[in-house]
């Protein structure tokens, strides 16, 4: 991993200053697209979930709970097999599609891509919205942007390199999906406990990794002029943190959140 301080010394004083000057856009980039893909999935999630629940019995399809009922869409979305394909769209696009559209798209298709994948996510999540109340929803989220902010702000600052801890901790998330998978026919409660600690500790970890990755990533490679694949760079580390962001809201909902009544 290229070391920031290493490259920058290297280098005259104006270089050093533009290559700052560039650090700063870029990283700003990722965070603005980060954002954008939240905006969007919490969009599609609100939309999806209004939709497929009713107060009215007239034309509904299945009842949810007392005064709650489910419409035709959201029986399709919550009861049909459907619900597996819409649970690991998500997945499956993280590893068999983003690595090609990485390599042969254009800037603008990785872009169009990760917005896509943003909602289908949305449609994935919106189910919390069905399970816990609107309040413990957004106390969760608000938790989990001010922790993410000071483990991105750590990951950013800190001269240690985190290189080693990524490699482990993204092989724990291999384990986590292992047993989640598992744990939707074993249906253990302690299990599932114990899976959603493990993954607020994992998640929060990389989402300090990822950070400094996307810091050195771009000092390695802004003297070669690419802003192409800058551009790239930059939305393909927007996905790692919003990926991490919304793995820790979801392990975090597991104990703050309220369910519904």
């Amino acid at each position: 991993m290229a070391d920031y301080q290493t490259i920058r010394a290297g280098v005259s004083a104006a270089r050093a200053a533009e290559i700052d000057q560039g650090l700063r856009a870029h990283m700003n980039k990722v965070y603005a697209t980060m954002s954008g893909g939240m905006l969007i999935t919490a969009a599609a999630a609100w939309a999806i979930a209004d939709l497929a629940v009713t107060n009215d019995p007239t034309g509904a399809t299945m009842a949810l709970r007392e005064g709650q009922y489910l419409t035709g869409l959201g029986e399709a979305i919550y009861a049909t097999p459907l619900r597996w394909v819409i649970m690991f769209a998500p997945l499956a696009f993280i590893l068999f599609g983003w690595g090609a559209l990485m390599r042969r798209g254009s800037a603008a298709a990785v872009s169009l891509g990760f917005f896509a994948f943003a909602a289908v996510m949305g449609v994935s999540m919106s189910s919390i919205f069905l399970v816990f109340t609107s309040h413990s929803i957004v106390q969760t989220f608000l938790v989990t942007a001010i922790a993410f902010a000071g483990l991105s702000l750590w990951g950013y600052t800190t001269k240690r390199d985190l290189s080693g801890m990524g490699s482990f901790l993204i092989m724990g998330v291999i384990g986590l999906v292992l047993a989640m998978v598992v744990n939707i026919f074993l249906q253990s409660d302690a299990m599932m406990f114990a899976i959603s600690a493990l993954g607020v500790l994992i998640f929060a970890g990389l989402t300090a990794f990822h950070t400094q990755e996307i810091k050195s990533t771009y000092v390695a490679h802004a003297a070669h002029g690419d802003q192409e694949w800058l551009d790239k760079a930059a939305i393909d580390g927007s996905l790692s943190l919003y990926i991490s962001f919304l793995n820790m809201f979801q392990f975090l909902l597991m104990f703050m959140g309220q369910q519904q009544e």
